[in-house]
């Protein structure tokens, strides 16, 4: 049986005036598995998380999410994902339960749908003790935690989080790393863009680096070994190949022929 594939981008690229934002970029991303897109600041990977979403359009190339192309004005597509960015944005004046009841409208969930929903992923991100405080009050740590539970409420097939770890203590790392393996054990997809290599190492199934813009790596961790020069850590591997160039990097803002 071919594995279904549930992102998958084809020679997609985006300019910004004379700066190739993204250059040619090509993977797929399957069914059950947890995905990890690696870069350096300003690599390329929040513009190409945006496009995935359709929050960006691309200038060359096609995306697909869950064998649909797509676009910024297809729902259809956009609500079978969840985009969860790396600064979590909250209404100030509602509280988390508000928050999670309006998101689930949104969704057209039926309230006891959204009752039940809400209070698991509540009781699991540990924010139930903190559910009826304005989110004006709640640390960035909290703010992730209930954006969390609310990209989870409609069961989205494929959960997109950029940085999902930052502000989050050690319990509350461990919690998510087991609700990201439990989506890619039922068959669902988690597309994850971190800078934090350990979480990369211990739960991706597959990993690709972009650099300047373009894929320079993309396979299991073992495979990406056998690229580097010797028997590597995930850091000494990225740090290998994701040394400053200069050239490439002119190139890519348009400064040379």
């Amino acid at each position: 049986m071919t594995e279904a594939i549930s992102i998958r981008l084809d020679r997609v690229t985006k300019c910004y005036g004379r700066l190739r934002a993204v250059d040619d970029v090509s993977f797929e991303v399957r069914a059950g598995e947890v995905f990890a897109f690696l870069g350096p600041n300003g690599a390329g990977k929040t513009t190409t998380i945006k496009m995935i979403t359709g929050l960006l359009a691309p200038d060359e190339g096609t995306i697909e999410v869950c064998g649909r192309p797509m676009a910024m004005d297809d729902q259809d597509v956009k609500v079978q994902l969840a985009y969860v960015p790396d600064q979590p944005y909250l209404y100030e004046k509602l509280s988390a339960r508000e928050f999670l009841d309006f998101v689930g409208r949104m969704y057209g969930l039926d309230a006891p749908t959204i009752e039940a929903r809400a209070r698991h992923y509540m009781n699991r991100l540990q924010v139930t003790p903190f559910a009826d405080q304005l989110a004006e009050s709640y640390s960035h740590g909290m703010k992730q935690r209930v954006v969390l539970a609310a990209a989870l409420l409609h069961e989205p097939k494929v959960l997109i989080v950029d940085e999902p770890m930052v502000g989050l203590d050690p319990r509350t790392v461990r919690i998510v790393k087991e609700l990201f393996r439990e989506r890619a054990e039922a068959g669902l997809t988690v597309f994850m863009s971190t800078h934090t290599l350990d979480i990369a190492e211990t739960i991706a199934h597959r990993i690709a680096i972009i650099h300047h813009g373009r894929i320079i790596a993309c396979g299991t961790l073992e495979e990406l070994k056998a690229r580097a020069r010797r028997e590597h850590r995930l850091e000494d591997i990225f740090l290998e190949l994701t040394q400053p160039d200069p050239d490439a990097e002119a190139q890519r803002m348009g400064l040379t022929a």
